[in-house]
């Protein structure tokens, strides 16, 4: 089914084609119908041909490195999917199932061939768009790299947990230290002093009293300490998990937006080859061949 030059205006890709270009391109796509549930192609597939969602809803999964199904994108008006295998002319690493009926319009190589031959501008109208995708990539990484992990664990802690990190807190400062080093000073100064003008204290030497108190303070504060140290250790396994997933992402979209780039690149070289035939001579900033 032929595609409308007026519709290809509102897929980003195309955004900045003009009128000629879109309806070159029009005269080269189709659109398709999908039902819901159908599945529009499957990972391990002969990629040659990349999507654009018109209307309804698609679902992208992939099988992670544990084997479980994971959810990579859902494309919706608009949306590509398909396009960087199809560039690529290798196979699709995810599986692509409409969610609901859903419109495609179909793009294959031959169509953006045929498009940068009749007019190569577009090649560059696609590659801006291209780099502003990977600005809007480059912009998501360093923000999801801002979040703070800290802030993350504080937003699920309880009021103990809010209690044993002020007590570890307390407990590991020189304040802490030098007023229970005045504390037990003033104690036992206190003791001595009682037993040696009058005869008698409430904890004699050696300050058995005094020994009780100090073990049962070390007993409740040993685990609170711990508790205090298992959330550090959680704060710590949740930053490396966030470094990790950001440096991952980073490098799956600088990798798949690089491949995209690469393609077009290459495209428009062959047909600047074209266009110039062999006989005509370089610029003098081009490399000789």
């Amino acid at each position: 089914m032929p595609c409308n030059a007026e519709e290809l205006r509102h897929v980003p890709l195309f955004s900045l084609l003009d009128d000629d270009e879109l309806y070159v391109l029009s005269q080269q796509v189709e659109l398709r119908d999908f039902a819901a549930k159908q599945r529009i192609y499957k990972a391990g597939e002969k990629s040659d041909r990349a999507f654009v969602v018109m209307t309804g809803r698609v679902e992208v999964t992939l099988i992670d490195e544990d084997g479980q199904e994971v959810v990579f994108a859902t494309p919706t008006h608009g949306d590509v999917f398909g396009f960087a295998s199809m560039l690529e002319d290798s196979v699709h690493q995810t599986t692509a199932i409409a969610q609901e009926p859903t419109t495609c319009l179909e793009v294959d190589r031959h169509d953006i061939a045929t498009l940068l031959d009749k007019k190569p501008q577009a090649g560059f109208d696609m590659l801006t768009v291209l780099a502003r995708e990977i600005h809007t990539a480059q912009g998501k990484i360093r923000e999801r790299a801002l979040r703070d992990p800290n802030l993350l664990i504080d937003e699920q802690e309880t009021a103990g947990e809010r209690i044993a990190d002020h007590v570890a807190s307390f407990g590991g400062s020189w304040k802490f230290i030098i007023s229970f080093g005045v504390f037990l000073t003033a104690y036992v100064s206190l003791n001595v002093f009682l037993l040696m003008h009058r005869g008698k204290t409430w904890d004699p030497y050696p300050f058995i009293l005094l020994n009780l108190f100090l073990s049962m303070l070390a007993a409740i504060q040993a685990p609170v300490i711990m508790m205090s140290q298992n959330r550090q250790d959680k704060k710590d396994r949740v930053r490396s998990e966030m470094d990790f997933d950001v440096n991952r992402r980073a490098e799956s979209e600088i990798q798949n937006l690089s491949r995209k780039l690469n393609q077009l690149a290459d495209k428009l070289g062959d047909i600047d080859d074209t266009l110039r035939g062999p006989n005509q001579p370089h610029r003098p900033d081009e490399p000789q061949s």
